[in-house]
């Protein structure tokens, strides 16, 4: 016997997100009631994740659901719901849910105005969209934002789905998203690019070289924040970072490459957080800052310390 208040569910968007959620939240007894999937890969991972579920209309599936789960690119995410709006197809009492990160439920306006009410549930997890994902769930947040007297009830769809809740303000919804997609995102390009400079020196497996130590560093992190930090920048070791850059550069041929503007970036914020928190004392941080400058455009570069 179905547990009270299960919902029919729809899923706008069998992507890697949309066919994962969908799945969670069959498993939480509730009945997917359709999923609209156009390309073939989303038409597969629908049969796999979602097996019975017929694969409907976009409008469809509206009519024939009572929670309609968005998942769908941000940008796509507007149009979407404001072309639904004018067909009419918005009912009263109906639970609309997006999963972009970016937005609020602000963008989920033509919702609201026929009577539905809009939901924003978005999961801080990086999505494979095959069945390893579920089993991820349960220690992944979501940033949850909804009118005050609705945020139980997206909180309840987010433990449902074995997940934890976090409300997010409205207003705080884009530097949100900056934290997550900085720190995820950004890590793939990292990871890419010191990889990237372990094959140049003959390292053919360089995911075994990084890999001890990159989980090692992360979890020091999350454990310890910035006290954590080792390395050249946080010992104010000028003359190492001066060869960094140096090697850097002539790797790009002088071009400034991808790998040396970030590099410079990142040692830079380094050095100003360190500083910023009595590691480094302002003479190391105007040291490292000229070490990371191109050959005569600041000086020489420092000799680097006992």
């Amino acid at each position: 016997m179905p547990k009270p208040g299960r919902l029919g569910v729809g899923i706008i968007g069998a992507g890697k997100v949309g066919a994962v959620l969908g799945a969670a939240l069959r498993a939480a007894e509730h009945a997917v009631v359709g999923v609209a999937a156009v390309s073939d890969a989303s038409r597969e991972r629908a049969e796999t994740l979602l097996p019975g579920v017929p694969i409907l209309e976009v409008q469809e599936i509206v009519e024939r659901a009572e929670l309609v789960l968005l998942a769908v690119p941000d940008d796509a995410l507007g149009p979407l719901v404001q072309g639904l709006a004018k067909l009419g197809a918005w009912q009263p009492g109906q639970l609309v849910a997006h999963t972009s990160g970016r937005f609020g439920v602000g963008i989920l306006h033509p919702v609201r105005a026929a009577g539905a009410i809009p939901l924003a549930l978005h999961p801080a997890m990086t999505f494979t969209g095959m069945s390893l994902d579920l089993t991820r769930l349960p220690d992944c947040s979501f940033g949850v934002t909804a009118d005050p007297a609705m945020l139980p009830i997206a909180q309840a769809l987010v433990v449902e789905m074995g997940a934890e809740p976090v409300a997010i303000a409205e207003g705080d919804r884009a530097l949100y998203h900056a934290a997550l997609a900085h720190g995820s995102n950004h890590l793939v390009t990292l990871v890419a690019q010191a990889s990237e400079l372990l094959r140049e020196v003959g390292v053919d497996a360089p995911e075994t070289m990084l890999g001890p130590l990159l989980r090692a560093s992360l979890e020091n992190a999350l454990a310890s924040g910035e006290s954590a930090l080792t390395g050249p920048v946080a010992r104010g070791d000028a003359g190492t970072v001066a060869a960094h850059s140096e090697a850097l550069r002539e790797l790009d041929g002088g071009s400034g490459g991808d790998i040396l503007e970030a590099y410079l970036a990142m040692a830079r914020a380094t050095a100003r957080r360190a500083g910023s928190r009595g590691l480094l004392k302002p003479e190391q941080i105007d040291a490292i800052t000229r070490a990371l400058e191109a050959p005569g455009s600041d000086g020489p570069i420092p000799e680097e310390g006992p």
